[in-house]
């Protein structure tokens, strides 16, 4: 698993600097770190039952509902509560606890904050982790949109990457979110060791076919300290390859737009006005809270983490402190900088006016190289092309000299 960044030692009442600016859209991130497998490509902060030493799948309601009552009054010393417009269940795999748990951990959150009119409030699930009175379940507590990991339609690439789900059971559980009202977003995984061309097409045809509201599509890393880090090290799988890796994101943007989906950021596609709002906020550099072990926050630029074992998380809570390890507040051109990071890479841009001189000298060069589009950047905006989504870390760069 990831280690936790560096940074200043948090205060263990979770108090937030004075004069924190505490407006503006504001969300919820909450972590549910069970997995009843790893898969090998996973680095997140997550644990199977053997793992959990000291800490309960049946306890981790209330430790979060502890987190939320102090995030209520660290916050309520900033000025006015601000109501959540998104919420997001990530993990791990969210659905591994009961429905009524997760309907619980929201209802903690909205009658601390409320929630705005119209709130996205979204659960990740894999196919095989839920069912239909569940799916049902969450979207009469509050749900509104489901997004399930299927990550592949071929089971040679599922196996691959340690996924445990039959990719029949895909459609059935799409029917079943799609019955009980929720919008419905599948994810996808591209480049696995053996994985080909063709499987890939295989899999944007399957995930077109179902008719999702949103579609992700993420290349595969390979993150150090993992599985399949180690089998590639051996030399017992292939690496991913960055050329076939560019086809497949080609193949999914081409799919994708013929079934009338719009790329709204680098690895997210949208039917309509269907787009991830909480996703999309962390781009714009909105604030969130996020609750649980590991879970990262950023409220007026300040970030903090919390520690990452579940069991050290309750600990601290149950001791009346805060579980936030660390912290750092982002000075003006730190933010700036990852304000460049972030816009560069969505759909509706970048303003040229943050860049520094250097980095808008730059931006006539990368529309002449076809990175950047010259319409949009004639507006004042930076908008990657396909051609710049392909090499967003170089505009990045460029961006940046």
């Amino acid at each position: 698993m990831g280690r936790l960044p560096e940074g200043e030692t948090a205060p263990g009442d979770g108090r937030l600097p004075e004069g924190t600016p505490a407006d503006g859209p504001f969300g919820a991130y909450i972590h549910v770190p069970f997995c009843s497998v790893r898969c090998g490509y996973c680095d997140f902060n997550t644990y199977t039952a053997d793992e959990l030493r000291g800490a309960t799948r049946a306890g981790y309601p209330g430790d979060v509902a502890a987190e939320i009552r102090l995030a209520r009054e660290v916050l309520g010393e900033l000025g006015p509560l601000r109501p959540m417009q998104t919420v997001f269940f990530g993990g791990g795999t969210p659905t591994l606890l009961p429905a009524a748990d997760l309907v619980t951990m929201l209802r903690g959150v909205t009658d601390a904050f409320g929630l705005a009119d119209g709130a996205e409030v979204t659960v990740e699930a894999n196919p095989d982790s839920i069912d239909a009175a569940g799916l049902a379940q969450l979207r009469a507590g509050g749900v509104t949109r489901v997004s399930f990991g299927m990550q592949s339609a071929v089971p040679h690439v599922l196996a691959a990457l340690d996924r445990t789900h039959d990719p029949a059971r895909v459609p059935q559980v799409v029917e079943w979110a799609r019955a009980a009202g929720l919008e419905v977003s599948l994810d996808l995984i591209y480049g696995a060791p053996g994985e080909s061309l063709a499987d890939w097409q295989r899999s944007l045809d399957a995930a077109v076919a179902m008719a999702p509201d949103h579609v992700s599509a993420y290349a595969l890393i390979v993150e150090e300290g993992t599985a399949l880090a180690r089998r590639i090290r051996r030399g017992e799988l292939a690496a991913p390859d960055d050329d076939l890796q560019a086809a497949m994101y080609e193949a999914a943007d081409a799919t994708l737009g013929a079934a009338g989906y719009t790329w709204y950021e680098v690895s997210n596609w949208a039917r309509g006005d269907r787009i991830a709002r909480h996703n999309l906020a962390y781009w714009r550099g909105h604030d969130w809270w996020g609750f649980g072990p590991g879970a990262h926050s950023h409220v007026g630029g300040v970030r903090w983490w919390n520690v990452k074992h579940p069991a050290a998380y309750r600990d601290r809570l149950v001791a009346g402190r805060s579980p936030a390890l660390a912290r750092e507040v982002l000075d003006a051109e730190t933010r700036r900088v990852e304000r460049v990071l972030l816009e560069s890479r969505i759909a509706e841009g970048l303003a040229i006016d943050v860049l520094e001189p250097e980095g808008r000298r730059a931006v006539a060069g990368l529309v002449a190289e076809g990175l950047v589009d010259g319409r949009a950047a004639l507006a004042g905006r930076v908008v990657p092309t396909l051609r710049g989504r392909l090499l967003a870390d170089a505009v990045v760069r460029r961006l940046l000299p």
